[in-house]
């Protein structure tokens, strides 16, 4: 049984479906979405299809992004439907759109808001590791975080210490623009920037193995303690 985490995918479903094509889950693995599915990308609509269908295959927790927050509280008004446009909320939209054109909630099939709002949870933790969407308070337990911190806030690496649990923080949000997930020892951030010029990430999170695939299908692999090191 593997333990997968897969990064933010922001509407790339040509990326995901190369992902999948490319890890193979298996019944007994565990895959653990990190959130941000809508967005930005061209195809919101067929990525929330293929996660609802990910479960015939392997088993899936799924966490919720700030992204997915935003296109729930669209719904509440104008303001904040406006808002969301303006924050990548257009191109989901036009996703959905059966004349191409129309920007409306209206076409959103009910599963797809039961699972954003009903099936996708906070956080999520195993024995050696814990997984957010976006980043945690080291001293504060996870079953106390608040919404802004798990999120909104990005990681940053000057401030964010290991975690009083003592277990490794899987996290996106923070896009790794060089297209290479980010490994503090403590801390991993596998948002590597599909919706840009970057890929998606899966990791396996006891061995450190990753997959990458992009939004040109092409895909590649690594492993933790092998990366690129950082320009200066």
């Amino acid at each position: 049984m593997r333990t997968l985490a897969l990064g933010d995918i922001h509407g790339c479903s040509v990326a995901l479906d190369a992902l999948l094509e490319l890890v193979q889950p298996q019944p007994d693995d565990l895959i653990v979405t990190l959130g941000d599915y809508v967005d930005r990308g061209p195809d919101s609509r067929g990525v929330l299809d293929r996660l609802l269908d990910l479960p015939r295959r392997c088993r899936l927790v799924a966490l919720r992004g700030n992204h997915d927050e935003m296109m729930l509280d669209a719904r509440l008004d104008a303001r904040r439907f406006t808002d969301w446009l303006l924050c990548g909320g257009r191109q989901t939209l036009l996703s959905y759109a059966a004349d191409g054109d129309t920007l409306t909630l209206d076409e959103v099939p009910p599963a797809h808001w039961q699972f954003l709002e009903k099936t996708c949870r906070p956080y999520y933790e195993i024995d050696t590791h814990f997984f957010v969407h976006a980043s945690v308070y080291p001293d504060v337990p996870l079953d106390e975080q608040p919404a802004h911190m798990l999120y909104w806030e990005k990681l940053d690496r000057q401030w964010t210490g290991p975690h009083d649990s003592g277990k490794v923080m899987v996290c996106g949000h923070t896009a790794q623009k060089s297209g290479w997930p980010l490994d503090l020892g403590h801390a991993v951030c596998i948002d590597t920037f599909v919706y840009g010029t970057g890929w998606l990430t899966c990791l396996e999170v006891k061995t450190g193995r990753f997959w990458q695939a992009n939004q040109r299908g092409e895909t590649r692999t690594g492993q933790l303690g092998e990366l690129p090191e950082e320009d200066e």
